[in-house]
């Protein structure tokens, strides 16, 4: 079956069509892993947006972010009328409304085993969360191994070394960068912040996900945030 590919320009009038007013509320992009999800997502695939940065840790974060959301967790998609609070539910409703950009595997296994780890990284790994909490512009070599975010470690390494070698062909989890990438970066830059050591190909993986544009560029506006405050811990 032959399938048509978009011109990009012509992708790109279509994405800001249907676009109009789109508004991704984030909060510090070097502590705010979740943020990253939805923001690495948009920025990838060329999905215009205007972006609002909450900091995070401060004494009014929590009514800045429930003017957007009552959830008063970000990140929160504003879409005209629409108000969306969860990062997966954003990337989902994104697929949705621009479904020529394949933000999801193509091909339905790759699409439902990327759909399901998306989903355990969402609801999963709290271990590793706690122990080693997103901070892109810390060095934090052997900190946070707990044996339950070593388990966690362990279990997403099994993750990513079935999807390159089933779906990947050794470049990103289901060969072109998807949801699935941008929904693991956080974890990418976790393992470098606190030295984590993993297999040849799974590091090679992490340096393809570290020298994406969407990803290299939320990581030098992370660190640009930094520059005049020391660094702090955040959880997710």
């Amino acid at each position: 079956m032959q399938t048509t590919q978009l011109d990009p320009s012509l992708s790109n009038a279509l994405a800001a069509a249907r676009s109009p007013g789109l508004t991704l509320v984030i909060g510090t992009k070097n502590l705010s892993s979740w943020s990253m999800r939805a923001w690495v997502a948009m920025t990838a695939f060329g999905i215009p947006f205007q972006e609002v940065r909450v900091e995070l840790d401060k004494p009014d974060t929590a009514n800045r972010i429930c003017s957007y959301s009552a959830c008063g967790r970000v990140p929160v998609l504003l879409a005209g009328e629409i108000t969306i609070w969860d990062s997966l539910a954003i990337v989902e409703y994104l697929a949705e409304q621009f479904p020529e950009q394949h933000l999801w595997p193509q091909d339905v296994a790759a699409r439902a085993m990327a759909r399901s780890i998306c989903a355990e990284m969402h609801c999963g790994f709290t271990d590793l969360r706690n122990a080693m909490p997103m901070n892109i512009s810390a060095s934090l070599p052997g900190k946070g191994r707990t044996n339950g975010a070593q388990a966690d470690i362990g279990r997403i390494s099994e993750i990513w070394e079935e999807c390159l070698s089933r779906f990947g062909h050794h470049q990103f989890l289901f060969g072109d960068f998807s949801i699935a990438d941008a929904y693991f970066a956080p974890v990418v830059s976790r393992f470098r912040t606190y030295g984590v050591s993993l297999a040849p190909a799974l590091d090679a993986y992490c340096q393809r996900v570290l020298a994406h544009p969407a990803v290299a560029r939320w990581v030098t506006e992370a660190l640009a945030e930094t520059q005049a405050a020391p660094h702090a811990d955040a959880a997710d």
